[in-house]
């Protein structure tokens, strides 16, 4: 690691010792019009990994880079990781109060997290044909979970118990069946959502995975997901709360498509229904619930774009012709985006 960037990790690591702060819901939409979108960073990497950190918002991308934007003032910070001559392609990050994690896509995964010294060390590795993840998240402190496509019969999933400093893979016969070729698509860090006890996994057969005990036990949801090639499928999931919950996706050769790409849950996963079906958005690669709008506004982003939605899905605004990859609200307002190249902050408004 760059001498220069270490020195800025420890701030890093103190920043998360702050609880984050949470945002109340409220009852009605935002009636958003408008995005101001502002480039906070350019460079040759692709940004598909957004974290909501207590003062500043976690990174990573292609070409091993990482690093955070702080705030106030929006200063960027940046490191740069090799392994054995190459550089890896991350796709998905994940805190908890005290360690920032970085995870790797494709062969071999490296999984990394903030060590007592200040830089980033390696505390998992897999590989073999297949192996190839995706998305990481917290449940708190202690659980966390990482999702991978499937090797020997069954998704990959990696679990710790003690905050990240080791991690174990489920075992198949504790999990349900894959379908032949299932994974995600390591296209936003959202394919896992938690809420509460409960986590929810989105797969590129239009399936989601659902444990309602911090992975223990899991159950499999089929969806109405056209699933008709393998570039279709979910790509990104949001819960408001333990029932309500929204899945996007499409297929990112043909954005014309727009029909089984948008559905809505209000039973915990358990049935979804197509919303908007034939209408605007085509593909996007990550949604989320807007804080304070009650679970009634969604933004979904894409390389296609930016729309927005004032009514759990049934209609949709183009906001933007922008290309980002993945968006992470800060407020009921202010959020950040990843792209290709670039990291920028979107104020959106009446």
């Amino acid at each position: 690691m760059p001498r220069a960037f270490s020195g800025w990790m420890p701030i890093l690591v103190a920043s998360l010792a702050a609880s984050i702060q949470s945002c109340t819901p409220g009852p009605a939409s935002h009636e958003f019009t408008r995005v101001a979108i502002t480039v906070l960073h350019e460079d040759s990497a692709s940004y598909r990994a957004l974290e909501v950190l207590p003062g500043s918002i976690g990174f990573a991308g292609s070409d091993g880079r990482f690093g955070s934007i702080s705030f106030p003032g929006e200063t960027v910070r940046l490191g740069n990781l090799e392994h054995r001559g190459s550089r890896p392609e991350f796709r998905a990050v994940a805190h908890t109060a005290t360690d920032f994690f970085l995870l790797s896509a494709g062969d071999p995964a490296l999984l990394y997290k903030t060590g007592d010294s200040g830089s980033m060390e390696l505390v998992f590795t897999e590989s073999g044909p297949g192996v190839f993840y995706d998305s990481m998240a917290f449940w708190d402190d202690t659980l966390g979970i990482a999702v991978g496509d499937a090797r020997e019969g069954c998704l990959s999933i990696l679990l710790t118990r003690d905050g990240g400093k080791t991690w174990e893979r489920k075992p198949c016969g504790e999990l349900p069946p894959a379908i032949e070729g299932e994974g995600a698509f390591a296209a936003s860090n959202t394919n896992i959502a938690l809420s509460g006890n409960h986590c929810w996994v989105a797969t590129t057969k239009g399936r989601v995975f659902h444990s309602p005990d911090r992975g223990n036990n899991w159950e499999v949801f089929t969806t109405p997901a056209a699933v008709d090639s393998d570039s279709q499928g979910i790509f990104s999931l949001a819960f408001f709360d333990e029932e309500l919950g929204f899945a996007i996706g499409g297929d990112y050769t043909d954005t014309a498509i727009r029909t089984g790409n948008k559905m809505i849950t209000r039973d915990g996963g358990q049935t979804w229904s197509r919303v908007a079906d034939g209408e605007l958005p085509g593909y996007k690669s990550c949604v989320q619930f807007v804080p304070g709008s009650g679970g009634e506004d969604l933004v979904a982003v894409g390389y296609t774009g930016i729309v927005y939605s004032r009514d759990q899905g049934r209609s949709w605004r183009e906001l933007s012709g922008e290309s980002f990859y993945t968006i992470r609200f800060v407020n009921d307002s202010v959020a950040y985006a990843g792209g290709r190249g670039r990291l920028a902050r979107l104020n959106f408004s009446r």
